[in-house]
C-alpha cells in the first residue's frame, strides 16, 4: 500500500468533535481536510478546507468526496456503513465499511469478538419476541440493550428479574437487542489500537475509566491495575484487531472482574473519548494516528510522557444562562491543558470539552483535576 502524503486532501464522515480533532491534526501534518457533515455548524468545519453540508448517504456528495480525497476515514460508527462500502470503490477507506457495521450492531460484534477467542459477558440476542420467551436466570440480573444507534448509556434499562426484561423489551419496540448479565466489576479499562497492518500496530496505555449517567467521566493513565493486566488488555485489543483485519484506530472497552479477569465490553472503530489524554501526555495522540493508519504510514510511538487524567465537561458544566465555566482556574494551572470543541450551544449531557491535567503520579493528577472541575 503506498503511502498518502500531504498535502493530499483526506475525508471524514462526521463533523462533531472527533472530526474537529482529526482535523486539527491532519492539518497540523500539512493535509487538507474535507468534512461531510449534514449541519451547519459543524464543529470540524471551523478547521476544515472544505465542508461539505449534506447527508451521509447524499449520492452527489460522496461522489465528490470519492473523487476529491485520497482517503477517507469517519469520526462515529453509525454513519451509513453501504456508503462507505461505495467510497471504497474510488479511495481508500479506514477503516473497512465491513468493520463499521460489526461495530453497529451489538449481536454481530459480539460474535466477532467470540470468532476472535476472547471473552463478553453472557448474553441472549434477542430478534424476535419469541427469542425472550426463553429461561432467562443465566443472564440476570442484566442490562437489556439496543442492538443498534446505543452509544453513551442511551438504549439501555436495567433488568433484575424476567418480567422486568420482557416489559422492557416492549417498550423499545420491539427491536434487536441483547440482555446482557450484569458482572462483579473491579473497574472499567480501555485500550485504543492503531493497525495499519499486520506487521505495522501500535497500541497506547490503557486508561482507566470512570462513568456517570452512562456517560464517560474521567479516564485514568496509567490505570490502576497490574502491569500484567494492562499488558493482556493491550494484548487482546491487538488480537481483535487482527482478527477484524482492521485498519486505523480502534478502542477495545474492557471490564476488569473481582477475580482480575478481563472481558470485552464492547469497540468502537474510531479515537474514543477515553483516548483524549492522549493530545498531552503521549508523543503520538490518537488522531495522528488515525490520519497515519489512512495514509499507510508507520503508527507514531505512543509512549506515555507522564501520568495523566482527562474530565469531561459536559454542558452541566454550564451556567443556567449560558454562561460560560470558570475557565480561570484551568488556565492558571500550568499542568492543564483544555480543549473545546466548538459547539453554539450547551445543554445537560453534552459533550462540549475536556481536560487534562498532568502531574507525578495518576492519582496526585485525580485529585487535581476533581478539584479544579469542582471550581468550574
Amino acid at each position: 500500500m503506498a503511502a498518502i502524503l500531504p498535502p493530499a486532501m483526506l475525508g471524514i464522515l462526521g463533523g462533531g468533535q472527533l472530526g474537529r480533532m482529526f482535523a486539527v491534526a491532519a492539518k497540523t501534518m500539512g493535509y487538507r481536510v474535507t468534512v461531510l457533515d449534514p449541519d451547519e455548524a459543524a464543529p470540524a468545519a471551523d478547521f476544515a478546507d472544505r465542508h461539505l453540508c449534506a447527508p451521509f448517504n447524499d449520492p452527489a456528495a460522496l461522489e465528490d468526496l470519492a473523487k476529491s480525497c485520497a482517503a477517507v476515514t469517519t469520526e462515529f460508527e453509525n454513519v451509513n456503513a453501504d456508503a462507505m462500502r461505495l467510497l471504497a470503490k474510488t479511495t481508500r477507506v479506514s477503516p473497512s465499511g465491513d468493520c463499521v457495521a460489526i461495530a453497529q450492531d451489538r449481536i454481530v460484534e459480539k460474535a466477532w469478538i467470540a470468532k476472535a477467542g476472547l471473552p463478553t459477558a453472557p448474553y441472549l440476542a434477542i430478534q424476535s419476541v419469541e427469542d425472550i420467551q426463553v429461561e432467562l436466570a443465566p443472564y440476570l440480573p442484566g442490562i437489556l440493550k439496543t442492538a443498534r444507534l446505543g452509544y453513551d448509556g442511551k438504549g439501555q434499562v436495567r433488568v433484575s428479574t424476567a418480567e422486568e426484561a420482557r416489559a422492557a423489551y416492549a417498550n423499545l419496540g420491539g427491536q434487536a437487542c441483547v440482555l446482557e448479565k450484569m458482572l462483579d466489576l473491579q473497574l472499567e479499562v480501555s485500550a485504543i489500537v492503531t493497525r495499519v497492518s499486520a506487521t505495522q500496530c501500535a497500541v497506547f496505555p490503557v486508561a482507566e475509566n470512570i462513568h456517570a449517567g452512562g456517560i464517560l467521566d474521567e479516564s485514568i493513565v496509567p490505570a490502576r491495575i497490574k502491569p500484567a493486566l494492562a499488558a493482556e488488555a493491550q494484548s487482546m485489543a491487538l488480537k481483535l484487531a487482527e482478527a477484524l483485519d482492521y485498519v486505523g484506530v480502534l478502542a477495545v472497552e474492557f471490564f476488569v472482574l473481582d477475580d482480575d479477569s478481563l472481558v470485552v465490553n464492547e469497540i468502537a472503530p474510531r479515537p474514543h473519548n477515553s483516548g483524549h489524554y492522549t493530545l498531552t501526555a503521549c508523543l503520538t495522540d490518537q488522531f495522528q494516528q488515525q490520519v497515519r493508519a489512512m495514509c499507510g504510514l508507520l503508527p507514531g510511538r505512543t509512549d506515555l510522557l507522564s501520568p495523566v487524567v482527562m474530565v469531561n465537561l459536559l454542558g452541566d458544566v454550564w451556567k443556567d444562562n449560558g454562561g460560560q465555566p470558570n475557565w480561570d482556574v484551568l488556565a492558571e494551572a500550568p499542568n492543564a491543558q483544555l480543549h473545546l470543541y466548538g459547539k453554539k450551544s450547551a445543554r445537560p449531557g453534552r459533550k462540549m470539552g475536556h481536560f487534562n491535567v498532568m502531574a507525578a503520579t495518576a492519582d496526585e493528577a485525580l485529585d487535581q483535576a476533581r478539584a479544579l472541575k469542582d471550581t468550574l
